[in-house]
């Protein structure tokens, strides 16, 4: 999980081209929607799209992103669970 959570941080940076971010700006259990990072929920769509395109995981309505974007733990943990790239 903690390769995952890195990965993470990198892509979410590289997604919503965050240059003045760096993966150690991250904290794992602090809220990752309207945080202290920045994102919003325009961002989550851009997420949306990379998880898609790089872990094949949907997440398709709002109710299930809020869950699975409450936090980085969060979010890497519905990753892990739903990829079917990550399974072995």
């Amino acid at each position: 999980m903690e390769v995952l959570l890195q990965e993470l941080k990198s892509k979410i940076i590289e997604a919503l081209n965050l240059p003045d971010i760096t993966p150690a700006d991250f904290k794992e259990d602090e809220q990752l929607v309207g945080g202290p990072l920045g994102i919003d929920s325009i961002d989550v769509l851009e997420m949306v799209m990379m998880i898609e395109k790089e872990y094949g995981v949907i997440i398709d309505n709002k109710e299930l992103g809020q869950k699975v974007f409450a936090t980085l733990k969060t979010l890497a943990a519905y990753i892990a669970e739903n990829s079917p790239r990550l399974r072995n």
